[in-house]
């Protein structure tokens, strides 16, 4: 699980996103042999999101087309469910704070992927990172 206590975190809003997205994306490229055509990710104040779009494998495509995208979303909120301890050191990491919830979500029909995060609660009044705004990351 989480440690209270995470630092190095980027400076800005955007090396916050960038450092998300680019994170995420490398950890499924690393695991799934490729990674999502496109990412972006949002965050403000206790809220991190990642949208990652496209990247099903070439066995998944073949069972999504074989009427099988049951099993492949199965199969994908299983993985990303152990993957969930690596996905919380990204965003730990990016924004120096501890995760202390994570869902998972995945579509098939435009394919898609959204990862959320809950951060614990900061009470850092002047943190530009806890000033609620948000922005996305190419």
């Amino acid at each position: 699980m989480s440690t209270p206590e995470i630092k190095s975190a980027p400076h800005t809003l955007g090396e916050v996103l960038t450092a998300i997205s680019d994170g995420m994306v490398a950890l499924l490229k690393e695991f799934y042999g490729r990674g999502p055509t496109r990412a972006k990710s949002y965050y403000a104040d206790d809220l991190v999101v990642c949208v990652l779009r496209g990247g099903f494998t070439r066995v998944e495509q073949t069972l999504l087309e074989g009427g099988r995208g049951a099993s492949v979303i199965q199969q994908r909120m299983a993985f990303q469910e152990l993957m969930r301890a690596r996905f919380e050191e990204v965003i730990e990491q990016a924004t120096g704070r501890p995760v202390i919830g994570f869902m998972s979500g995945n579509q098939q029909h435009p394919d898609m992927m959204c990862e959320v995060f809950i951060l614990a609660p900061t009470d850092l009044v002047d943190d530009p990172m806890a000033a609620g705004d948000s922005s996305i990351s190419a």
